[in-house]
């Protein structure tokens, strides 16, 4: 989910800050009119993300290129399979090579981590959702790869949702107090969540009929209890300190949600290749 005139915006600086003032190596080796056939290629098993942005680094630098999609975001590859053909301009191929590669390799590497965090709560009632916890400038990108990898999305921004956290409870006082206050300018229709560390947060929340209600870094019991005092009357988040070998206890005690920063922030990149065919 993302916008491709805003995608080109962020093309542009990838591509300047990696050229500088010219590819020197291209320059003094490559011939202007020297052509050749390209593809990326998966080194390793994976499910791709960001390959569509990596195609369109290729046409941004040079329009002339021809460039093929061979798979699409979203799709689980074995090692050696091809993702994209660029044939043209071999100058132009070699420049944009590593930035495409950068951000097909960081993408997949989050869609991965995500389908392995998904998979630890498959038949449970809870989702997998993402947090703002993301590389700055590449927001957009790297909430696109969660939703590859079979998680939803959490606010893309601050402008959102509105979400109550202890400081903002304690810069207004109390829960009943910041709540009171949210619902004076409260857009129609917008969410509203509040994080609570306790169970005696918990009633406060319920009380002050809210949308949603985080558990922050509580206990599998306290959890548990949360989801019995909440009784269905709001929509209940599980958050922080989440792990792969905790999720899934987390996720069987009723929650509709779990948020994690690391399925974006501990995510390694995949390997992908570029070769000449």
């Amino acid at each position: 989910m993302y916008d491709v005139f805003a995608t080109d915006r962020l093309i542009d600086h990838w591509l300047i800050e990696d050229i500088g003032a010219c590819d020197l190596t291209v320059q003094v080796m490559i011939e202007p009119d020297e052509v050749g056939a390209f593809y990326m290629n998966a080194r390793e098993p994976m499910i791709v993300a960001g390959v569509e942005v990596a195609a369109r680094v290729f046409q941004r630098y040079d329009p002339t290129l021809k460039v093929k999609l061979r798979v699409r975001d979203g799709d689980r590859v074995e090692k050696g399979a091809v993702l994209v053909e660029v044939e043209g301009a071999a100058r132009s191929v070699l420049t944009a090579e590593r930035t495409a590669l950068n951000i097909a390799q960081r993408l997949s590497g989050i869609a991965n981590e995500t389908a392995r965090y998904v998979a630890a709560i498959e038949g449970t009632k809870a989702r997998l959702i993402d947090t703002r916890k993301t590389t700055p400038g590449l927001r957009m990108m790297e909430k696109h790869a969660v939703s590859c990898g079979g998680g939803l999305n959490h606010r893309l921004g601050l402008d959102n949702g509105v979400m109550v956290k202890d400081n903002h409870i304690a810069v207004c006082g109390s829960i009943a107090a910041a709540v009171a206050r949210a619902r004076k300018k409260l857009p129609v229709l917008t969410k509203l969540e509040i994080e609570c560390d306790n169970l005696g947060q918990v009633h406060q929340a319920v009380a002050a009929d809210v949308d949603v209600i985080m558990l922050d870094n509580m206990s599998i019991k306290d959890m548990v209890e949360a989801v019995a005092i909440i009784g269905g009357r709001a929509k209940v988040e599980a958050s922080g300190g989440i792990r792969i070998d905790t999720i899934r206890a987390i996720a069987e005690t009723g929650v509709d949600y779990i948020s994690t920063s690391k399925i974006t922030q501990a995510a390694v990149a995949v390997d992908i290749g570029l070769d000449e065919a």
